[in-house]
């Protein structure tokens, strides 16, 4: 009896476990190499400075791609949040938050309900919502930036814990959170049936719309919490620039990462690892003086690639 071939292919080679971190070791090493400065104790903290904000954009952006939904609101969300947060400081960093994550709850709960309830596409909605939020921003801004001065809450995106940056502490912890989410407990595993198969999901007794509220708040507010440390480290709220290609720099750290548009995997760790690539590569181009447009090319290949990878094997 023959005994039949299997044709390995660019799927069976790829693991979205080790490919991401494969890609990223392999940048940091060229740039270690080619790049002036680059493997320094100082940029390697700035980079996680920077990316730190991104991770939490996109942890939440894990949750709903899982659930095989799409949020382009995220960006809009921190602009939001950075306005309202700038504007209320004034009466407190209480009061100013709570109104600010009320304004990005109030974002992720007007989306779980036009998804969720009135099943409206997920992208189209968030499009939508993209622009409604981001001119509602300038609106209350009045299109101008909102500079503050408030030593505590600016210890938000300045501050240290045990030599350690605040925002990279935050986002250690929403990392290990959204880990123990997804692998341990049942509601992460009710957001990877419904990204699976949404129709089994209900069958089985899951309350899918319930689901996809709730990624839509994480989503809503994990980029609150983005906005707030960025309104914090820049000491002033920016209804134009806060935000600005979030949800681009998210949405390639969790496809990258492994966790696919058709939902029904999250890849958190993945996503992290996604977020990190992403960062190595704009620091790079940014250290080399190469325009900041190519690499938002080469970040786009990289998705599309990935992507590719990602494609249903028909064979």
């Amino acid at each position: 009896m023959k005994r039949k071939k299997h044709k390995l292919g660019w799927q069976t080679l790829w693991n979205p476990n080790f490919g991401a971190p494969a890609a990223l070791l392999i940048f940091y090493i060229a740039n270690a190499v080619f790049t002036p400065r680059f493997a320094t104790v100082s940029n390697t903290l700035n980079m996680l400075l920077q990316v730190s904000t991104t991770m939490l954009v996109a942890i939440g952006m894990t949750f709903v791609i899982a659930s095989r939904g799409i949020d382009l609101t995220v960006g809009s969300t921190m602009a939001l949040v950075s306005v309202v947060a700038a504007l209320l400081i004034k009466y407190g960093i209480v009061v100013a938050v709570l109104f600010a994550l009320s304004a990005a709850l109030l974002v992720g709960l007007l989306n779980g309900f036009l998804i969720s309830r009135l099943k409206l596409d997920a992208l189209i909605t968030t499009l939508a919502s993209l622009i409604l939020w981001r001119g509602i921003a300038q609106v209350i801004g009045d299109g101008k930036l909102v500079p503050f001065t408030n030593p505590t809450f600016e210890a938000l995106g300045k501050g240290y814990v045990a030599s350690i940056p605040t925002q990279v502490v935050i986002a250690a912890v929403v990392i290990i959170g959204a880990f123990f989410c997804i692998r341990s407990t049942l509601f992460g595993h009710h957001i990877v049936a419904v990204g699976g198969n949404e129709e089994a999901a209900r069958l089985a007794g899951i309350r899918a719309e319930r689901v996809k509220y709730v990624v839509y708040l994480i989503s809503a507010l994990l980029a609150g919490f983005a906005g707030l440390i960025e309104t914090a480290r820049l000491g002033m709220g920016d209804p134009s620039k806060v935000g600005v290609n979030a949800e681009f720099d998210a949405i390639a750290a969790v496809v990258v990462g492994g966790t696919p548009f058709s939902g029904g995997r999250a890849n958190v760790l993945g996503t992290v690892v996604g977020a990190l690539l992403m960062q190595v590569i704009s620091t790079s181009f940014n250290m080399l003086l190469i325009p900041f447009t190519w690499s938002l090319v080469l970040k786009s290949v990289i998705i599309l690639f990935a992507i590719f990878l990602q494609r249903p094997n028909t064979n």
